[in-house]
């Protein structure tokens, strides 16, 4: 892989060897719009070219062509037709990204872009990607795999963004964008079945008074399937779902002044069971030399096979128009979640290392913008606040010997002053810069303790007992330049900044290690990039490209350190490091080509070249012998869509596509054993829209049965060493009615 000269010529080469290599790789298609080819199968038939789709990444309407960003968005249309359930179905559509269910959880999400994100789900860890539902930040992973009904498009923002939203993200961003209020009374209702007794449920109706004024929506999901695995132990499911889910919107639109109010709550509940995974050695600390199973969801646990996440948010917006060209904007929220979980790292009915966890999160935000859409200019002047406390507690058995826990909270209080504004210099001259400045406060109160039996009433020791605050403060520039060759060709390069601060890490021993009690740094990571837009082909082809390069520094970490008491004896515990300074670089093409009204052809090639430059170890530069996690060096998709279109039984969407991954270290230690080896996952789906109001359709994933891991654990110290695995294949049936 070339360590530095990622140019677009060969890029567009990678296409064509990836897919002789790989066999069709899955592209998704969104062309890096979005949207596109699919959305346009069912729009215009009778002409060839792609349907113009519609974001607002900048805070404004803009068709995604003309936007400098590396984004894509997928339209509802989209989403129906790729099969994407949930935002872990991602993976695979987007380029360069990496996106699952974190281990141990249906609803916790783990999300990497162009190398950079954060695994570890607990408390006091900030996201390195950050998931935005309706404009909203939320602060922690868990509920945050939100799954998709009533949907109006998803977008995924490649690359830091600060200028624009009001959380600071130094990787990216993946923004929800529920169905918005409209003027009319509509619905509709949908059930689905399939294999693995899956029952799905979503329903959605809209509505609003005859002048328009006031609008109601209100929509719900209930999501269930048995489960991919049994627990051995009592024959109860493991990787199942059980979740629901209901979104509840209301909209005032007085015709006399220009002002928008629009409220919104929405709640999940997953009450899920534990998520099954295959133990992949022959524990030492096993009396029976329980076998390796040859499933890779069973188990066979004696805790309670319970995971549940409860989540919930409010919001309000609203909007005044100040002129024809400015407007102000209002936004604020609060969400709270609670989930408890058991995790069986041994996955055994013995007690050898057995987890209970607690997590709560509440958060508040505020903020404020000016946007201003002229006829040479464009921008937005933001202000936001943050208020935020996560928490819980980790209850640890670890061989019916050894009890601990790991309890406390985090406190973050952020204020942030951002704008993003761009000009056209020339007719074929543009120029955007924005800033951001951040002050953030963290405050840990962290208290870990060991107790004498599983009761965890008698306490026998203290490993750390701290309140501790920290307060950063940081100025991220962003710049890009844009130049317009034809109607049909766009180039930009763009310099920007992203910053994640630090804080301390609430599973810290500082018994053991009194350095464990001190602040983590905070990240920085400079972006430079280089891209173009093209519409060629008279509209039927959409061929972007970017390549970039990012100079990391101070990236955190989540790793075990191991230490030896005073006693002689040896133990470990979950650090929190920062590992240095790290280049990644890489480049990404995506294309969408519809020949006539009933062929579309779509996908992406992305290549990501991520190593440490510097990683301190005990005084020592390791970083030869570090590999970054969840950051696969190749990805490419390819899907072909068929619109079949008859004159009395309406027309059927057909897709058959296919996704590839290089080899990927999902975990720090970088264990060989856990490690994903390259694989390709093929999917097929139909959608027979019968008429305007009724549609069937038939959907297949994995249709291979492919086993790929996603996660693991590899604990020496405890003989782990395990592997949590997508989903095996699946196929269901739907039936949908709109009125």
């Amino acid at each position: 892989m070339p360590k530095t000269d990622y140019r677009i010529s060969q890029l567009s080469l990678a296409i064509a060897a990836a897919f002789a290599l790989h066999g069709p790789a899955q592209a998704q298609v969104q062309n890096p719009a979005a949207a596109g080819p699919q959305a346009a199968a069912i729009g215009d038939a009778d002409s060839n070219k792609l349907e113009a789709v519609t974001v607002t990444t900048r805070r404004r309407e803009e068709t995604l062509q003309d936007v400098p960003v590396a984004v894509t968005a997928l339209s509802a249309a989209t989403l129906e037709l790729l099969n994407v359930k949930n935002l872990g179905d991602l993976q695979g559509n987007v380029p360069n990204l990496t996106v699952y269910a974190a281990r141990g959880s249906n609803s916790t999400i783990t999300t990497f872009i162009r190398g950079v994100g954060q695994a570890d789900p607990l408390w006091g860890v900030d996201p390195g990607v950050g998931i935005y539902f309706d404009d909203v930040y939320m602060a922690r992973p868990q509920g945050a795999l939100l799954e998709v009904f009533d949907t109006q498009r998803i977008e995924v923002l490649r690359g830091p963004q600060g200028t624009l939203y009001g959380k600071n993200t130094i990787g990216g961003a993946v923004r929800y964008v529920s169905r918005p209020l409209g003027t009319k009374t509509e619905g509709s209702v949908s059930l689905t079945t399939g294999n693995y007794g899956a029952a799905n449920v979503k329903a959605a109706v809209a509505g609003a008074t005859e002048d328009g004024q006031w609008r109601l929506r209100v929509a719900g999901a209930s999501l269930k399937h048995d489960g991919y695995g049994k627990n051995l132990t009592d024959g109860s499911g493991v990787s199942d779902q059980n979740t629901k889910a209901t979104r509840i919107t209301g909209g005032f639109y007085p015709t006399s002044i220009p002002l928008t109010v629009v409220l919104s709550a929405d709640q999940a509940k997953d009450d899920s069971n534990m998520r099954g995974f295959m133990r992949m050695n022959i524990s030492k600390f096993d009396p029976t030399k329980t076998p390796v199973l040859d499933s890779r969801y069973d188990l066979a646990t004696a805790m309670p096979n319970q995971n549940y996440t409860h989540s919930d948010g409010q919001s309000l917006t609203a909007t005044y128009g100040l002129s024809d060209a400015l407007s102000l904007k209002y936004i604020t929220a609060h969400r709270s979640s609670d989930t408890s979980t058991a995790i069986d790292f041994d996955g055994l009915v013995n007690k050898i290392a057995d987890v209970r966890a607690a997590y709560a999160d509440n958060s508040r935000s505020h903020e404020l913008q000016l946007n201003f859409d002229g006829k040479n200019s464009a921008g937005v002047v933001g202000l936001y606040y943050f208020d935020g406390e996560a928490g819980g507690e980790v209850r640890n058995n670890f061989f019916n010997a050894l009890f601990g826990t790991t309890s406390g909270k985090v406190y973050t209080q952020g204020k942030a002053l951002y704008s993003d504004w761009s000009w056209h210099l020339t007719p074929v001259w543009g120029l955007s810069a924005g800033a951001r400045y951040t002050e953030e406060t963290k405050r840990a109160v962290v208290l870990n303790r060991s107790f004498s039996n599983d009761t965890f009433s008698t306490q026998t020791a203290v490993s750390a007992n701290f309140d501790k605050s920290l307060t950063v403060q940081n100025t991220a520039p962003k710049v890009s330049l844009e130049y317009k060759l034809s109607d049909a060709t766009k180039l930009y390069g763009s310099f920007s900044r992203g910053f994640k601060s630090g804080g301390y890490n609430v599973r810290a021993n500082t018994t053991a290690v009194p350095d464990s009690g001190k602040p983590f740094d905070d990240e920085t990571l400079d972006s430079f990039e280089l891209g173009s837009k093209l519409l060629l082909d008279g509209g039927r082809l959409e061929l972007n490209a970017a390549v970039f390069r990012n100079n990391y520094k101070n990236v955190q970490l989540s790793v075990f350190t191991s230490f030896t008491a005073p006693n002689g004896t040896t133990g470990f515990f979950g650090d929190f490091t920062n590992a240095g300074k790290a280049t990644v670089q890489g480049g990404e093409v995506e294309f969408a080509w519809r020949p006539d009204a009933v062929w579309t052809l779509s996908g992406h090639v992305a290549a990501l070249d991520a190593k440490y430059d510097e990683y301190m170890d005990r005084g020592v530069n390791v970083a030869d012998q570090k590999k970054f996690t969840n950051s696969p060096k190749l990805q490419a998709a390819i899907n072909l869509e068929y619109l079949l279109k008859t004159s009395s039984a309406g027309q059927v969407r057909m897709r058959l596509g296919a996704s590839y991954r290089s080899k990927v270290y999902p975990t720090t230690d970088l264990s060989e054993a856990i490690a994903q080896d390259d694989f390709t996952l093929i999917n097929a789906g139909a959608i027979w829209d019968l008429n305007k109001q009724w549609s069937v359709s038939f959907q297949a994933s994995n249709l291979t049965d492919v086993a790929y891991r996603t996660d693991g654990y590899n604990i020496p110290a405890l003989d782990v060493l395990s592997g949590y695995y997508g989903a095996p294949r699946t196929y269901t049936v739907d039936a949908t009615y709109k009125f």
